[in-house]
C-alpha cells in the first residue's frame, strides 16, 4: 500500500526523540509496514509531564494561543492530501472519508481559536446582599493545569485536535498517548503545531504501551486533567483510579435510529444506510439499531437493502471505496461471533454476515433480540439491525434500552413525535431527521449513563479544562 515507511520519534519537551525501540504501524487493509515509531515507556512519560509543567510555569497571552491555532489549520489545509493519506494508511478509512476527517480538523482548530480569543470569566453581583455592598467581584477562567490525554484509532486526527485544540484555547499544557494502531496522524499533527510556533513543553506526544505509560499519566499528581476516548471499560477504570483529578469521558454508544410512518422513507434509509457502514461501522455513533413503524417496515427494507448491498469495499486508498477493513483481525473475529451468536439466536440476516477478500461485508440483521450483544452492546463494526414497532412509546423503550446514551436519532414528519423523542431519548444529543451519527464539530458532543461524563467541542471542553477563580475588591 505504502511506497514508503515512515518512521519518526515521539515529541518530548520540543525534541524529536528515538527510544532505541519502535512500535510497528501496519494497515489493517494489506497488512503492509507503512511506519515504525519510537516507543516510549514510563520513563518518557515522566519527562514529559516534567515538560509540560515547565512549559506552564510561563503563559502563552491568549493572542498567542490564538496565533498558533490558526497557524495549525491552515497547516493542515497546506498539507491536506498528505494528512488524508496517513489517516488512510494506518487506520484503514476510506480516503473520501479521511479528507472529510482532515477538513474537520481544521475546522476544530479554527473554532478552539475563537475560543482562546473569548475566554473570560464574568462579573458578579456583590450588592444583591447586604455583605457584599460596597465590594466589586468578578471571576477569572484559568487553566486547569497539565492534561493528560488518551486517544482511540478511529478518528486519530480529529479526536486528537479535539483534545489537543482546546487544551492550548485554555492555557494547558499537554501529554497525549495516541492509539499505539494510529500514532502517525497525531505526530503530523504535532509537527504542525511546532511549526506554527508552539514553544518547547506544550505538547508532547508518547506512543507506547497503554498499561505503561496510562500509569504515570493516571498516577502522577502533576496531571491535573485526564481525558480519555475510547472504550467505556477502560475510561469508569481510569476515573475510578483518579479520583482527585478531574477525569473526562467520551466513551461508545449502542446507536439508535426510529423511522415512523410519517417519515421520508427514503431519505432515512439513504442516510442511515450510509452511516451505518462509513469507516466499516467503527465510530462511537454508527448506526446500529433502527427501529421502524410496522407499517412503513417493508417499504423501509425495500429502500435500504439496495443501498447497502451498493456500498463498494476494497482499499481504502482507492477513491471508489466506500467500506474499508476494521482495525484488525481480532475485531473482525469478535464482530463475525457476535454475528453468528445472532443468527444462532433466531435472527434473519437480510444482507452481508461473511467475508469479501478478508473483508467484512456491510451487515443487516432483523428479528434480533434485544438481549443478543448486536442489540445491546457497542458492534464497532459494520452491522445494523432493524426491528419494526408499534408505537412511539414502545420505539423509545428499545433505544432506551441500553446503558448507553450518546446519540439517537428520529425521522418523523410529525413536530410533536420529534419533540417527544428529544424529551424521552435518554441520549447526550438527539437529531432530527438526520442520521445520529452527525456531529459538526463546535456543538457540545458527549453522553449520559455509560457513554461519558463530559461535553466535546471547543466552547465546551475550555469550560471543562479551566477553573473559575474568584476576585473580590473592596471599595
Amino acid at each position: 500500500m505504502a511506497a514508503t515507511v515512515e518512521e519518526r520519534g515521539i515529541l518530548l519537551d520540543g525534541a524529536w526523540v528515538e527510544t532505541g525501540s519502535w512500535l510497528e504501524v501496519r494497515s489493517p487493509y494489506s497488512g503492509e509496514l507503512v511506519g515504525r515509531v519510537a516507543r516510549a515507556g514510563a520513563g518518557e512519560a515522566r519527562r514529559a509531564i516534567d515538560a509540560a509543567e515547565r512549559a506552564m510555569r510561563e503563559p502563552l497571552p491568549a493572542h498567542k494561543r490564538a496565533e498558533i491555532l490558526v497557524r495549525v489549520a491552515a497547516g493542515l489545509g497546506r498539507r491536506h492530501e498528505e494528512v488524508a493519506r496517513t489517516i488512510a494508511a494506518e487506520a484503514g478509512k476510506p480516503l473520501a472519508a479521511a479528507r472529510i476527517e482532515t477538513r474537520r480538523a481544521m475546522s476544530t482548530y479554527t473554532m478552539a481559536a475563537v475560543e482562546a480569543r473569548k475566554l473570560a470569566g464574568e462579573m458578579v453581583p456583590m450588592d444583591a446582599s447586604q455583605a457584599g455592598e460596597g465590594k466589586l467581584a468578578f471571576t477569572l477562567r484559568v487553566p486547569v493545569g497539565v492534561v493528560a490525554a488518551i486517544t482511540p484509532f478511529n478518528f486519530p486526527l480529529n479526536l486528537v485536535a479535539h483534545k489537543l485544540a482546546p487544551a492550548l484555547a485554555a492555557g494547558c499544557a499537554v501529554v497525549l498517548k495516541p492509539a499505539s494502531q494510529t500514532p502517525l496522524s497525531a505526530l503530523l499533527l504535532a509537527e504542525l503545531e511546532i511549526d506554527a510556533g508552539l514553544p518547547p513543553g506544550w505538547l508532547n506526544v508518547l506512543a507506547g504501551p497503554s498499561a505503561e505509560l496510562g500509569d504515570v499519566l493516571v498516577e502522577d499528581p502533576r496531571v491535573r486533567l485526564l481525558t480519555f476516548t475510547g472504550s467505556g471499560e477502560v475510561g469508569w477504570k481510569l476515573r475510578e483510579r483518579a479520583p482527585r483529578k478531574r477525569v473526562t469521558l467520551e466513551l461508545g454508544n449502542a446507536t439508535p435510529a426510529i423511522v415512523d410512518a410519517q417519515a421520508d422513507v427514503a431519505l432515512a434509509a439513504e442516510l442511515l444506510a450510509a452511516n451505518a457502514f462509513s469507516f466499516a461501522g467503527q465510530s462511537c455513533i454508527s448506526v446500529q439499531r433502527i427501529y421502524v413503524e410496522r407499517s412503513i417496515y417493508e417499504e423501509f427494507l425495500a429502500h435500504l437493502l439496495p443501498r447497502v448491498e451498493a456500498l463498494r469495499l476494497g482499499d481504502p486508498l482507492d477513491e471508489e471505496t466506500d467500506v474499508g477493513p476494521v482495525i484488525d483481525a481480532a475485531a473482525r473475529e469478535r464482530i463475525m461471533a457476535w454475528i453468528d451468536e445472532a443468527r444462532a439466536g433466531g435472527a434473519e440476516i437480510l444482507t452481508g454476515g461473511e467475508l469479501e477478500d478478508g473483508l467484512l461485508r456491510p451487515t443487516v440483521i432483523a428479528n434480533a433480540a434485544p438481549d443478543l450483544k448486536v442489540s445491546c452492546e457497542e458492534v464497532f463494526g459494520p452491522v445494523c439491525t432493524v426491528t419494526p414497532f408499534d408505537s412511539l412509546t414502545e420505539a423509545i423503550g428499545l433505544a432506551n434500552g441500553t446503558r448507553y446514551g450518546l446519540q439517537a436519532g428520529i425521522f418523523t414528519g410529525s413536530l410533536a413525535a420529534a419533540l417527544r423523542a428529544a424529551r424521552e431519548l435518554e441520549f447526550g444529543g438527539v437529531t432530527v431527521n438526520e442520521a445520529p451519527t452527525f456531529r459538526a464539530d463546535q456543538m457540545p458532543y458527549g453522553g449520559v449513563k455509560d457513554s461519558g461524563n463530559t461535553r466535546e467541542g471547543p466552547a465546551y471542553a475550555v469550560r471543562e479544562l479551566t477553573e473559575e477563580r474568584l476576585v473580590v475588591i473592596a471599595g
